[in-house]
């Protein structure tokens, strides 16, 4: 009873309490308490989940796909695998380095060398006389100046007696028996040019560098010979009939046909980093003297590099391969051009930066040649198609002006002119190997003939939608031409080379690889 009496007196000082409070600080107080209390809540909800319900949280609340698989939402960046393949090709090629070191010891010797005073004397030689052949395009294309000259003075004398359809055709007559002629001329001094340069290579130059140099040399001035006929034919003939010859580029109007026949317009072209002729190019201001030397810094140093490689690396294992090519062990062939494969590629990338990227560039500069573009993003493309009209500049612009337009032209379907055009490259590369290693066997040919499947395959590839068939095509491109093609021409050379001039062992003597390349 007591009890009840003490909570009924407490509850009635409490309500006492409550009531002496104004209205309006009540409201703001239980407000205040309402918002306290819900933040206790919230507060009180997370720490339970936290701490007294972390084993049944949420994990998988969301369909998510695995991000290297096709649908996922984004594309994952591969920086980091790149990096690790630089990191992996770094410290394998340096293991390979530390190998060759402890297996061959160091190969690299300055005075040996094969050369003979012969070779050295007969290069020089035809460095000299070559060029000569294009100072008798020269004289050639002096005469038919002349005669052009001579012809439009008649015309002029005739009046307008020569517009009549019977004077047409005698001047048409007229044109094409003079450009027989001169085209006659032109081919026989092209074709004695390569003929005796080859031959000199072939039979009185022993080493395959200097053989190399010299034949490379030949074929490009018989090349900026036969650009030289072949534009001033045109040119001439726009001159003698303006009125049916398609319009001459604006370029051309400050050096306009005959004033081009000359002889430092001549030698300009000479040493101009191009294979086809033109009255006029695109030239720069100025001599940048240091960008001449940085470049050809480079070119030094790149040749010492691709010298050594070849020296210390390439070379041992293509003297262990002979065997191997000799009793036609395809396993371990198979095998050396995988291993020939890497430091192939190294060669051939340092070769190509060197010639078109430092020495063309600096050779560009001299001359204040303006067009540089000398090759493509080769190495991007996903066709063989593509490569071959990207990587080498000056001579696709060759190939597309003086053959395969032409042909085209005059009705050629253009698959036929391609192919065609392939068959002309292929005899060019089978002269550029063949002739300074003293052995024809059709490898280079045949290595050209080969990419026109390739082409076909390539061609398919990349017209596919997405990314697959283009990286299928790039991958086909580095597989045909820089992993197998380029190491396995190289091992079929240089075994041809020691097998017609008796480096191989004598236990060999009897394969049948070594006799067939002996009858070559």
């Amino acid at each position: 009873m007591a009890t009840l009496i003490d909570t009924a007196v407490q509850s009635r000082m409490s309500m006492q309490t409550t009531t002496d409070v104004p209205m309006p600080t009540a409201r703001l107080r239980g407000m205040y308490q309402a918002s306290t209390t819900e933040q206790t809540v919230n507060s009180t909800t997370k720490r339970i989940r936290d701490a007294k319900y972390r084993h049944v949280f949420a994990t998988h609340s969301l369909e998510r796909n695995s991000c290297l698989s096709h649908d996922a939402e984004t594309t994952p960046s591969f920086v980091g695998f790149r990096n690790l393949m630089i990191l992996v090709l770094i410290f394998s090629n340096l293991r390979l380095m530390i190998e060759n070191f402890r297996k061959y010891g160091v190969l690299i010797c300055i005075r040996c060398h094969d050369y003979r005073r012969q070779d050295v004397i007969y290069g020089l030689v035809l460095y000299i006389l070559v060029p000569c052949h294009l100072l008798a395009a020269y004289i050639i294309e002096l005469v038919a100046a002349q005669q052009a000259k001579s012809a439009i003075a008649r015309m002029k004398k005739a009046g307008e007696d020569h517009d009549t359809p019977a004077k047409q055709e005698a001047a048409r007559r007229s044109f094409n028996s003079t450009w027989r002629t001169i085209a006659l001329l032109h081919g026989i001094n092209a074709t004695f040019n390569l003929i005796i340069a080859t031959k000199i290579v072939y039979y009185d130059i022993h080493h395959p560098g200097i053989g190399t140099l010299c034949e490379l040399h030949a074929v490009i001035v018989w090349l900026k010979t036969c650009s030289y006929a072949f534009t001033n034919r045109d040119l001439r003939h726009a001159l003698l009939h303006p009125t049916r010859s398609e319009p001459l580029p604006e370029l051309y109007a400050s050096c306009p046909y005959p004033r081009n026949i000359n002889i430092r317009n001549l030698c300009y072209f000479w040493w101009a980093p191009t294979l086809v002729y033109q009255p006029v190019y695109p030239r720069t201001k100025t001599i940048r003297w240091g960008f001449v030397f940085r470049h050809l810094l480079e070119v030094a140093c790149l040749s010492i590099v691709i010298w050594i490689a070849s020296a210390q690396y390439a070379a041992p294992l293509l003297r262990n391969s002979l065997d191997k090519i000799s009793t036609l062990d395809l396993v371990s062939i198979a095998e050396r051009v995988m291993k020939l494969s890497t430091i192939s590629l190294f060669c051939w990338l340092c070769g190509f930066f060197a010639l078109f990227q430092s020495f063309l560039n600096a050779l560009a500069e001299v001359m204040k040649f303006g067009d540089r573009e000398f090759y493509g993003d080769w190495w991007n493309v996903s066709s063989i198609r593509t490569y071959w009209t990207t990587w080498n500049k000056p001579v696709t612009n060759f190939m597309r002006r003086h053959i395969y337009s032409p042909l085209v032209g005059r009705g050629c379907p253009p698959a036929i002119a391609q192919i065609i055009v392939f068959l002309f490259s292929g005899v060019l590369h089978e002269l550029l190997v063949g002739v300074p290693t003293h052995n024809i066997i059709g490898v280079a040919f045949l290595g050209m003939i080969v990419q026109i499947p390739l082409i076909a395959l390539t061609d398919v590839l990349q017209k596919m939608k997405g990314v697959r068939g283009k990286v299928a095509g790039n991958m086909i491109f580095w597989v045909s031409f820089c992993l197998v093609g380029q190491p396995l021409a190289a091992l079929l050379y240089f075994f041809a080379w020691q097998a017609k001039y008796g480096s191989v062992s004598k236990q060999f003597q009897d394969s049948p690889a070594l006799h067939f390349f002996k009858r070559r």
